[in-house]
């Protein structure tokens, strides 16, 4: 469980693949931190440590996770926006984020506004997943308010700060990333179909 509030960047320094794996290697500064098996979210997809060596480890992404996921398209030197699992009994500053990834959309516009920026992305509504204005989305696991919600499409308000912080100073007209849709809503998007 985590909370869409990230922690630091992570830089894809190595990238194996083995049969419909990829083994990806992530320099971070909270890698001495870090033990096998521990989960954390690599932009927003919540992966296993399955190696630690120095200031790196190394997590392994299956197929389901390609296929849902921008990390088809990591490279190295690539940032990735990183968040170790939530505590509990902490404070829950972002909302409910499960670090699954339900799947990707593109980015259809930047805009720069004196001092912010408003994100402009695309999704494929056949998919069932829906947006809500002023409702919870996570992008590349970023915990961030919807406004402009239509049926495939949505924009996010960006403070300097997560612009700084998270990977969103990478993003260009045409970038794919990672969404997760709102827990709450999914399950009643769920019902509604029953």
């Amino acid at each position: 469980m985590f909370t869409g509030i990230i922690e630091t960047l992570g830089i894809v320094k190595n990238i194996v693949k083995e049969g419909e794996n990829f083994h990806i290697t992530i320099e971070s500064d909270f890698t001495s931190e870090l033990k096998i098996d521990q989960s954390v979210a690599h932009n927003g997809v919540c992966l296993t440590t399955v190696a630690i060596n120095g200031n790196e480890y190394t997590v392994t992404a299956i197929k389901e996770t390609l296929d849902k996921s921008n990390f088809k398209h990591l490279k190295i030197g690539d940032k990735i926006n990183l968040e170790r699992a939530m505590i509990l009994g902490a404070r829950l500053d972002g909302h409910i984020v499960q670090g699954h990834v339900d799947q990707t959309a593109t980015c259809t516009n930047v805009k720069e506004e004196d001092g912010s920026w408003v994100f402009d992305f695309e999704y494929d509504s056949s998919l069932n997943n829906v947006t809500i204005e002023k409702g919870s989305v996570t992008v590349n696991g970023t915990s961030l308010t919807v406004v402009n919600s239509k049926k495939n499409s949505f924009s996010v308000a960006i403070i300097p700060y997560t612009y700084e912080y998270t990977n969103f100073h990478t993003f260009e007209k045409g970038t794919v990333v990672n969404l997760e849709f709102d827990v709450i809503g999914k399950y009643v998007a769920k019902l509604l179909e029953k």
